[in-house]
């Protein structure tokens, strides 16, 4: 089908679209490391955490959408384990107390916070800059 639309310019491109692995880790815990990008309205981490690692019991207001990409892990959540792996989506509600035990291989994730967490959007722009 012949297209109808112009192309993009390379600025308008560059104001779209990011290609991650040209951002910066940062470091959400020991051994684990995500690449993270903000919008207006949404936060977006790209996370590999280490086999044999341990992500703290946290909790945020904004709600988290967990994609396992690869691997798994055992997600604590309000105090119960669930065994999370490879094509799971994990629905994290406000305020609710989670972290997880990574076993004998590594895991990556995607995790999208809405609304955006102020902690993370911060770590973005810093590290969109560098």
């Amino acid at each position: 089908m012949p297209e109808k639309e112009p192309r993009a310019t390379e600025e308008e491109r560059k104001n779209r679209v990011v290609h991650y692995p040209d951002i910066p880790l940062s470091e959400m815990a020991p051994g684990a490391m995500s690449h993270l990008i903000a919008g207006d309205q949404a936060v977006i981490s790209i996370l590999t955490m280490k086999a044999n690692s341990y992500f703290p019991i946290h909790q945020h207001e904004a709600e988290q959408i967990m994609v396992v990409l690869d691997g798994y892990l055992d997600h604590i959540i309000d105090g119960k384990l669930y065994r999370v792996e490879k094509g799971d989506v994990v629905i994290l509600p406000s305020n609710i107390p989670h972290g997880a035990y990574l076993r004998d291989v590594d895991c990556s994730v995607i995790d999208i916070f809405a609304p955006p967490r102020s902690d993370l959007a911060a770590k973005a722009k810093e590290a969109q800059n560098n």
